[in-house]
Parts: C-alpha cells; sequence; structure tokens
C-alpha cells in the first residue's frame, strides 16, 4: 500500500507530506524504508536518501549497493568512504568494484587506506572475478602501486582482454610505456576499442622505433569493424601526430565520414605539436561543430605562437565571442591571457585577468610569465606580492626568471627570500634549481650558486648548462671548461644547448687551440644546425680565425640574416673591412636588420672605410639610436669631430641625450690627444648624465689619459682624485689569459700570484731591454695614477697583464711561431708598439684581442688596426 501511494507522489514535498501523516513505527518498518528509499534514489533526491539511509537499522546489501551508486552519481564520493568505515555487514562483489572505483578516482591517502583494506580482506570466493579483480588493479594503478598490481595480475588465472587493458593502461599512467608495450605483445585474444586506444596513446608516449613499428603495424591491421570508431581513429591521429608523421595523421583525418569535436582537438593539437599553427587556423576555418573548451585553448595557444596579423584577428574575434558557459572556464581564460601577452596586448591581459573571479595558480602564473615576457618583470614582483595561495613549482621558476631579468635591490632580495623559505618538497626540483642558479648568477653570486649546484646528487645536462651559462655571464669561461671537463668523466653526452653555451664559452676565451679542441668533441649531425653555424662563425671571428668562420658560411645552404650578421661581424673584429662591406652588398635587403646595420658601421670604423660608412648610413631608412652611436664612433675614430657632433646635435632635437654617444666622441679625442675638445665633451656628460656612474668614471680616465700624454701629470692627478672622491677607488682590472701546451693561464696587470712569476718577470725584462735596443721609449702617459715607492714607468708598463702574458709564452726558452693572447680591457698605447717591436725583434705571430678589436701584429712589425686602437 505503502509503495503504490509513493510512486504516485509527484514531488519531494508530497512524499514529505505523507511521511508526516504515518506513524513512527510505520516509519521505522522496513516495509516503508525501502520503497521510500527506493524512490528518493530514482527521483535524485540523494540528501533526503542519505538521511533515511542512516536511519535503517539492518540495512541490505542492496541497500547499499544503491546508497553507493547514488552518492556515485552525485560526485559524493568522501561519502562512499564513509559508508564503507561504518560497513556491518560483508560487501558484495557489486559494493566492492564500486568501491575500488571510487578510491582510484579519489586517490588521497584515506582512498588508498580504504581500497587496500578491502582488498586485503576480500574474501577468498572474488579470486576468480575478473572484473572484479580488473578494478582492484586499476585502483592499485592509479595509487602507483604498480608492484601490486603486477602481483595481482599474476594470479588472475583467466584473464580478458578487460584485465589486459586494466594493466596496459596502469603501465602507461605510471609512465612504464615499454612495460605496458610487453603486455601487449602477450596478449592471445581480440583486441577490442578500449585495447587499441591505449596502446596508440602508450606507442605515441614513447615515440621510440618500437612504439612506431608497433603502432603503425597495429593501425595497418585493424579490424574493419573498428575503422569507423571515433575513439580509436582520434587516438591514431594523435599517436602519428606525435611521431611527427603529419602526412598520414592527415591522410586518416580525411577518410574519417563522420568527424566530432575531438577528432579536429587531435588534429589542431597535432599541428601545435609539429610546430604548424597556421595549419589550426586553417583547419578551424572548416569546423561546422561548436567547439569545446579544449578547441579554443589550443585555437588561442596556436594564435599566441603565431602572433601574426592574421592570429590576433582570429584570436581577439574568437574571444569575443566565446559561449557564456565557457567563459568561467579557468583553463580557456589562461590560455587566452597567455595570448593577448604573447600578442603584446598587456592591457588586455590584466582586464580579463581582473574579472576571473577565483583565481588560481595557474591563472596567476599565467600573467607572471607574460609580464616577464613582456620585459616588465616590476609588474610580475608586484603580481606575486598579492599571490595568497601556496605557489606551485612553475611559480617559482617563473619569479626567479623575473628577478634574474631585473637584478636589482628589490629582485635580489625577493629572489633570495623565496630561495631561501622554498619548501623541502620542491628543493629537489631540478628546473626550480637551474632556474634559482641562473638567478643567483645574474646576480652576480656566483658563491651561492656553486653552493646550489654542489648540492644536487643527481646533475643532469639542463643543470651543467645552467651553471656554464653563468660562468660565461660573469666573464669566467675558465670555469665553465672546466664543468664541461667534469660532464665528460660523468659520461654526459653534451647536446644543443650545451654546445651553444660551449661555443660561447670558446668565444669569450678567444684562444683558438681551445676553440678547436673544444669544438672537435662535438657530434658530427650539430654542425648541420643553424644555430649551432651562426655561433660558430662568430666564435671563429672573435678567435681570430676568419678563414674558419668563411668555411662554416660557405657551408650554410641558405644563411639567414644572423649567419650575415655573424661574418660581416667576424670580418669587421679583424680589420677586413672592404670583405665586411661586400658581403653586405651581397646580403638580401629584405634580411637586414638593426644588427646588420650596425656589424657593417663598426667594420668600416675599424678599417678607416669613411666613404663606404657614410653610402651605407645614409641607405639606412630608419637610423636607431645604436645605428647613429655607430656612426659617430666611426667619425670619431678618424678624427672628424665636427661631423661627429653635429649628427649628436640632429639626433638630440627629438631625442633625449644618449651617454654612449659622448664616449665614442671622447674615445676618438683621448686618441688624437684634444685636451680642450674631451673636457668640454666631459663636462657636458656630467651635466647630462649624473646618474649614470660606470659612464662617467671610464669618462674620467680617458680624461686621464689625455691629460698624462701631453705631459700634464698634475692635472691627471687631480682628475684622478676627484674620481676617487665622486666614485671610489674601485677600477677594472686588467685580465689577459693564453695558452700554452694546451693549459690556459690567467694573469692580471701586476700579477705575482703565477707560481712562476719569478721566470716570467725576468723573461719580461728580457723583452724589456731588448725593446729598448730596437729604440723604444716607454710612454708615461697610458700611466693614469702616482708610481709608487718603487715602481718606475718601465715596470709598471712591461707588469700590464698583456705583456706578463707574452712573457710567459717564452719562459723555458721556448721559442713560439704563434702567441694569442685575450685581454679584457682595451690595450694601451704602450703595449701596442711594445708588442708590434716584439713581433718582430722576436719573429712571432701575435694575435690580441682587447674590448675594441683584434689585432694581428706581423712579424714585419705591423698591426693590423693601422693603428687605429
Amino acid at each position: 500500500m505503502i509503495r503504490r501511494i509513493l510512486s504516485i507522489s509527484s514531488s519531494s514535498k508530497q512524499i514529505y507530506t505523507i511521511m508526516k501523516k504515518l506513524s513512527q513505527n510505520s516509519l521505522n518498518n522496513s516495509s516503508t524504508q525501502t520503497p521510500l528509499f527506493q524512490l528518493y534514489i530514482q527521483r535524485h533526491d540523494i540528501n533526503n536518501a542519505y538521511r533515511l539511509f542512516l536511519t535503517i537499522t539492518n540495512k541490505s546489501s542492496y541497500i547499499y549497493a544503491t546508497m553507493i551508486k547514488g552518492l556515485i552519481s552525485n560526485n559524493m564520493l568522501d561519502k562512499v568512504l564513509d559508508l564503507f568505515d561504518d560497513m556491518k555487514i560483508q560487501p558484495s562483489r557489486i559494493i566492492l568494484i564500486m568501491l575500488f572505483s571510487v578510491c582510484a578516482r579519489i586517490n588521497n591517502d584515506r582512498a588508498k587506506q580504504t581500497g587496500r583494506k578491502f582488498l586485503n580482506e576480500m574474501s577468498g570466493d572474488f579470486l576468480n572475478d575478473n572484473i572484479l579483480l580488473t578494478a582492484a588493479i586499476n585502483m592499485l594503478m592509479k595509487f602507483g602501486d604498480v608492484k601490486n598490481a603486477e602481483d595481482l595480475f599474476q594470479t588472475v588465472k583467466k584473464k580478458d582482454i578487460v584485465t589486459y587493458n586494466a594493466m596496459m593502461k596502469g603501465y602507461t599512467l605510471n609512465k612504464m610505456c615499454d612495460k605496458a608495450l610487453d603486455v601487449f605483445e602477450q596478449i592471445q585474444l581480440n583486441l577490442d576499442d578500449i585495447s587499441y586506444t591505449i596502446i596508440f596513446n602508450t606507442c605515441a608516449q614513447l615515440s621510440n622505433d618500437r612504439a612506431k613499428q608497433i603502432g603503425r603495424k597495429l593501425l595497418n591491421e585493424i579490424p574493419e569493424k573498428f575503422k569507423e570508431n571515433n575513439y580509436i581513429q582520434n587516438s591514431a591521429i594523435d599517436m602519428l601526430m606525435k611521431f611527427g608523421d603529419v602526412k598520414n595523421a592527415e591522410d586518416l583525418f580525411q577518410t574519417m565520414k563522420q568527424k566530432d569535436i575531438i577528432t579536429y582537438g587531435a588534429m589542431m593539437k597535432g599541428y601545435t605539436l609539429n610546430n604548424m599553427h597556421d595549419n589550426v587556423l586553417n583547419l578551424l576555418e572548416q569546423i561546422q561543430l561548436n567547439l569545446s573548451n579544449v578547441s579554443y585553448t589550443i585555437i588561442f595557444n596556436a594564435c599566441a605562437q603565431l602572433s601574426n596579423d592574421r592570429a590576433k584577428e582570429i584570436g581577439r574575434k574568437l574571444l569575443d565571442e566565446i559561449p557564456k558557459n565557457f567563459k568561467e572556464n579557468k583553463y580557456i581564460q589562461s590560455s587566452a591571457i597567455d595570448m593577448l601577452i604573447k600578442f603584446g596586448d598587456v592591457k588586455n591581459a590584466e582586464n580579463l585577468f581582473q574579472i576571473i573571479k577565483k583565481k588560481d595558480i595557474i591563472t596567476y602564473n599565467t600573467m607572471l610569465k607574460g609580464y616577464t615576457l613582456n620585459k616588465m618583470c616590476d609588474k610580475a614582483l608586484d603580481l606575486f606580492e598579492q599571490i595568497q595561495l601556496n605557489l606551485d613549482d612553475i611559480s617559482y621558476t617563473i619569479i626567479f626568471n623575473a628577478c634574474a631579468q631585473l637584478s636589482n635591490d628589490r629582485a635580489k632580495q625577493i629572489g633570495r627570500k623565496l630561495l631561501n623559505e622554498m619548501p623541502k618538497n620542491l628543493k629537489e626540483n631540478k628546473y626550480i634549481q637551474n632556474s634559482a642558479i641562473d638567478m643567483l648568477m645574474k646576480f652576480g653570486d656566483i658563491k651561492n650558486a656553486e653552493i646550489l649546484f654542489k648540492m644536487f646528487e643527481k646533475k643532469d645536462i639542463i643543470t651543467y648548462g645552467a651553471m656554464m651559462k653563468g660562468y660565461n655571464i660573469n666573464n669566467e669561461p675558465l670555469k665553465s671548461l672546466e664543468l664541461f671537463e667534469e660532464m665528460k668523466k660523468n659520461e654526459i653526452k653534451i647536446d644543443k644547448m650545451v654546445s651553444l653555451i660551449l661555443i660561447d664559452t670558446c668565444a669569450k676565451i678567444g684562444i683558438r687551440s681551445i676553440c678547436e679542441s673544444t669544438v672537435n668533441q662535438f657530434p658530427s649531425y650539430l654542425y648541420n644546425n643553424q644555430y649551432i653555424c651562426n655561433a660558430l662563425i662568430s666564435m671563429w671571428g672573435k678567435a681570430g680565425l676568419v678563414k674558419n668562420a668563411q668555411q662554416i658560411f660557405e657551408s650554410v645552404d641558405q644563411p639567414d640574416v644572423i649567419t650575415y650578421n655573424a661574418m660581416i661581424n667576424a670580418y669587421g673584429k679583424n680589420r677586413m673591412g672592404l670583405e665586411a662591406v661586400d658581403l653586405y652588398r651581397k646580403m638580401p635587403n629584405s634580411l637586414r636588420n638593426e644588427i646588420s646595420y650596425i656589424c657593417i658601421l663598426n667594420a668600416c670604423s675599424h678599417s678607416g672605410l669613411l666613404d663606404e660608412a657614410y653610402s651605407i648610413f645614409n641607405e639606412i631608412s630608419h637610423k636607431t639610436q645604436q645605428v647613429i652611436t655607430t656612426m659617430v664612433d666611426c667619425l670619431s675614430r678618424l678624427f672628424l669631430f665636427d661631423e661627429a657632433k653635429q649628427l649628436i646635435e640632429d639626433y638630440e632635437k627629438c631625442n633625449a641625450p644618449y651617454s654612449v654617444m659622448y664616449m665614442a666622441l671622447l674615445s676618438g679625442a683621448r686618441n688624437s690627444r684634444q685636451s680642450q675638445l674631451s673636457q668640454e665633451i666631459h663636462k657636458r656628460m656630467q651635466l647630462l648624465f649624473p646618474n649614470e656612474k660606470n659612464h662617467l668614471i671610464s669618462a674620467s680616465i680617458l680624461l686621464c689619459n689625455i691629460s698624462s700624454a701631453l705631459g700634464d701629470h698634475e692635472e691627471a692627478q687631480a682628475l684622478r682624485l676627484d674620481r676617487i672622491k665622486e666614485f671610489g677607488n674601485k677600477v677594472k682590472v686588467g685580465l689577459s689569459w693564453t695558452e700554452v701546451n694546451g693549459e690556459v693561464e690567467q694573469f692580471t696587470a701586476h700579477d705575482q700570484s703565477h707560481p712562476r712569476s719569478k721566470e716570467i718577470y725576468a723573461e719580461a725584462q728580457r723583452i724589456s731591454a731588448e725593446l729598448i735596443k730596437y729604440g723604444h721609449v716607454h710612454d708615461a702617459s697610458w700611466i693614469t695614477r702616482p708610481l709608487g715607492e718603487h715602481e718606475t714607468v718601465e715596470s709598471v708598463l712591461c707588469s700590464h697583464s698583456e705583456r706578463l702574458a707574452i712573457a710567459f709564452n717564452f719562459i723555458e726558452g721556448r721559442k713560439p711561431s704563434f702567441i694569442q693572447i685575450t685581454k679584457n680591457l682595451r690595450v694601451c698605447g704602450d703595449c701596442h708598439q711594445a708588442t708590434k717591436l716584439i713581433a718582430k725583434i722576436r719573429q712571432v705571430e701575435i694575435v690580441v684581442r682587447d674590448a675594441s678589436c683584434i689585432h694581428h701584429f706581423s712579424r714585419n712589425g705591423t698591426c693590423s688596426c693601422q693603428d687605429h686602437f
């Protein structure tokens, strides 16, 4: 009777009215409770069903199963675990299957404990139940408990395809795809649709030769009945795309009669993966279906990567027309912010960010990354200080990167504090640690970067790369080479990234023999990479071996702008101006950019090619600040000061003054010993650039040089004291290195630290005596400080770092035919004159790379710079 009355009740309100009229005995009677419970479940009134469930005294297996099913369908999974905690009956097969499924979905500590408890207490009657055991295997795999899943799998006597599927899926989930393929090769049963999707997914993740062979064979032999299955076909497209086999993925896509939005999504994702972003937009224009949330994120990503006019138009239109139900989707919102940021549209990205009600850490990361990408690192730190959520690994890498880019006091404080307070679980994360090393190195904090580096138990190639790059940034290339040797001892093979860092290391050292011995260890395939070739051209140019740079340049099939610029710069650094001009004229106009103009004008400047410089400068339609500065340097080197000053005046009619232009002018005045002009430039710099400490120090030193050169030592001393009073006594120390017998030796000015200093200074004195004998007069004008009590003009000049490096090459009676030296500062006039004479007296070719250019000193006593240095 109760059952019939309840069944015709149309609402929960009517049911509640009927219940109020029932006696307590009737409500506690199972004949009332059971139909009432069933009715609540049927009407999806889960809360009343649960309340009634708790009042039922003798709960049957059916009642439990019905309640659990209702809770699962309403996504109330934690309440399922509550039921099991209080369960008073032996769970049935159906109940256990549902429990294992719920534990797999929740996958937290409580779920793992509950799932394992019921699995261990499971009745022996269920040990031959494939469906139940498969559910248990799936649960253990989700827990990451592969060992126990494998043990359970082995106990299954008659494995069906569902059991095999669970095992393969579990291996794939736990990134053990080779094991998944091992299981696949054991299967003696017909595969079902799920098997195909799992195996294709596994092969896609691996994408090695074995996976490609298995995946393609399986696809070719797929039964006819599965060829129209969209799930299988979509996973096959994904697999082929991850193999890089775009052609066959496209062919498969074309054969599909009923494409769904997932099919289009797989194709678009594949195009994105293969850097074919235009194809994503082409495909978008063919879609006649409603887009999914995944589609929006893929398309926004493609637009972000392209960032051209078409992509901007499509991306913005799509964002404006996005359906309301997707506007709150955090993944879509984050990808849209990323897209706008990559368009450089920071304002609209900020607007979108502000309207997001519940920002998670992914949203914040997207915005942080966007600010960093757009060189707005202060804004990134402002946003970081607003975050009230726990940071994830990506947050740390972005913030460390922002701090590294800024490297100011605020950034150093935030970066160091964040590093010191980082949670223990993230301290082993290599991506975070590598970004922290990069940050510390950019702070100039080599010591703490080294401490962090040594803490790594397992250093990989990325860690070594971060450290080596940091040494290069801090002008410690020799330490970078030491790490390369350590890598080889640890049998870590170099990749493209580390090769580029090593090429930069060699370029900074600038010694031919070191360059040769290092790059000869590169795998041969790297020489087919254009980035490597471009870097090698630059390296050989900086090492003074233009012939090698030319060979690399000629080996490049399609030189890009960087290839041309590197070769032009190599010619320019080595005073081969005519060759540089010839190559520049052959360079396609469409490739030329600001760097091209700077390189060619520098080449003309260093080779004294005034007419060519003027001709090229006049051809440049858009003359940037750097291009004009380079032309000012060219005119100043050739002592055309009126023209140089006029160029600066014309520039300043529409632009703020630029200190580097004045430094170029002052450098030329120093070389021509024009005291009055130098003083005028210096005073103007003090007026215009009062806060540019480094340039004012350099300008003061140049002024001292001029006063000393003109014999006005009192004025030089007064300028020096003024500089010390205003800026302190910190002066950049001269540093030179050279290579002898495969070892790189480093010297500072007046260095006494070398273990063979006595021999070196004895040889330097012998060389000095020879120079004097051949008529050399030591030029005191290049000394800008008072002599010490026991110093002489000769002793000071002969202990400059490059002179000590030259002397070292001759100790033990060595008679080298070639000496190469790299110096961090410009070579002084006395050392330049002396080196010309040493090359002639000792009949040795000497190559010196200083901060300005490369000097090739010939055995006839001349220099390639023709004394324009």
